[in-house]
């Protein structure tokens, strides 16, 4: 997790104020991994403990955590999981160590590990065929860094540095938006900050890098200001997807959870794959729609058609009651007609979440709203239809990642 910025410094204060605990569970030797499972879960309870539960369906039934699901150690790594093949992995960025873990007799096990350079966190993951690409910014040494490796077993390719500008005048971080690979080479979006201990904003212009690729030498580098921080942690939510058609689509987050600063419109923007750039006639801005709010998490379901998480003005203070109170609705929105519908879903409460997997033609969100109980809903877009899936024990307070395990 990035040590300066607001949204990594107000997961510390998130759910309970607790810090998150480096140290990494033992491997166990001679126990086997739990049977593989479809889907993976991980829930916050109502007493501050984590739980991850794997089950091989999602449609309908209860779970309870403290039957079912193995106790997460160390605590606060919902941001930070990436899971694959009924592993777990995540970068600890005070050792700069890259974990496997994995569910064994219901213990959360570190069971492989390798050693990167510098200290730094995950902005963005891409899959490639086998491997897997890291990229994200080393606050202590003002670099962006990555790591190509192999995960069964761990192995590390190739690392290094992206040659992009640091952040310079006032700005004193950067973030890495969204990585996307397109016509052959790899393109990033970023953008810069300017934080303290008491107060972070994002400038006021978004950028989308073009390189080569592995080489990563630039080639060209778009400026815009129609909005501000483009995409987001990825190990977090969805922010960004490419569409059937070849097209790219991500969503800049300028809301007070992400960019904070709110003067400019959350907004989609749209990489043609046609030309490989920034399409300057395309922007549905969000804010001015129906919807008049910022959103968030962003995800592709099909035919045209995306779900964005968006707040509610006026049922949250500020930062430090964001995550607790519901707020956040979802609107499916029309990508070419720049339309917005909202789902007649409970409102629903934490700041960024893992909370949408899209699945044989059915879409399955978690939704934790204070009262009525925690369940996996299930939206047919086919239909419009929306009907409740599994449901979580009372006990349960967040559904904080919703994500296929294995295949």
């Amino acid at each position: 997790m990035k040590g300066i910025s607001w949204n990594c410094f107000s997961t510390v204060l998130l759910f309970l104020g607790l810090s998150q605990l480096i140290a990494c569970a033992p491997e166990k030797t001679g126990d086997q991994p739990s049977q593989k499972k479809k889907y993976s879960l991980y829930v916050m309870m109502k007493d501050g403990a984590e739980y991850i539960l794997q089950t091989d369906t999602i449609d309908s039934g209860h779970i309870n955590p403290l039957i079912q699901g193995a106790r997460v150690t160390p605590s606060r790594i919902f941001y930070e999981l990436i899971a694959h093949n009924n592993h777990y992995y995540r970068l600890n960025w005070k050792s700069g160590r890259f974990l496997q873990n994995t569910i064994i007799n219901k213990e959360f096990v570190q069971t492989d590990s390798i050693q990167l350079a510098g200290t730094w966190s995950v902005d963005n993951y891409n899959w490639l065929r086998d491997t897997l690409l890291l990229i994200g910014y080393d606050a202590k040494n003002s670099k962006v860094r990555y790591a190509k490796m192999k995960l069964e077993p761990m192995k590390l390719i190739v690392e290094g540095e992206v040659n992009l500008p640091k952040p310079a005048n006032s700005f004193n971080s950067m973030s890495i938006g969204f990585s996307t690979f397109l016509n052959g080479h790899l393109y990033l979006g970023y953008t810069y900050h300017k934080t303290d201990l008491n107060s972070y904003t994002t400038s006021d212009t978004l950028y989308v890098g073009e390189l080569t690729y592995p080489g990563l030498k630039p080639i060209h580098t778009t400026k815009d200001t129609r909005s501000t921080y483009p995409g987001g942690i990825n190990t977090r939510q969805s922010h960004f997807f490419t569409d059937e058609k070849g097209d790219f689509y991500f969503i800049a987050c300028p809301g007070i959870a992400l960019g904070d600063n709110p003067s400019k419109p959350t907004g989609i923007f749209r990489i043609n794959k046609a030309t490989g750039a920034l399409d300057p006639t395309y922007f549905f801005n969000l804010s001015a729609s129906p919807i008049h709010n910022h959103g968030y998490g962003f995800w592709y379901i099909g035919n045209g058609k995306a779900i964005v998480r968006t707040e509610r003005k006026g049922l949250f203070k500020g930062m430090e009651d964001h995550y607790l109170v519901p707020h956040f609705d979802f609107y499916v929105l029309d990508l070419a007609k720049q339309t917005t519908t909202r789902l007649d879903l409970p409102l629903d409460k934490g700041t960024a979440r893992n909370c949408i997997l899209i699945e044989n033609g059915l879409v399955y969100i978690a939704v934790n709203p204070n009262i009525g109980g925690n369940y996996i809903w299930i939206y047919d877009p086919k239909t419009s239809s929306l009907r409740k899936g599994m449901h979580f024990d009372d006990q349960v307070d967040y559904i904080l990642r919703l994500e296929r395990l294995n295949p």
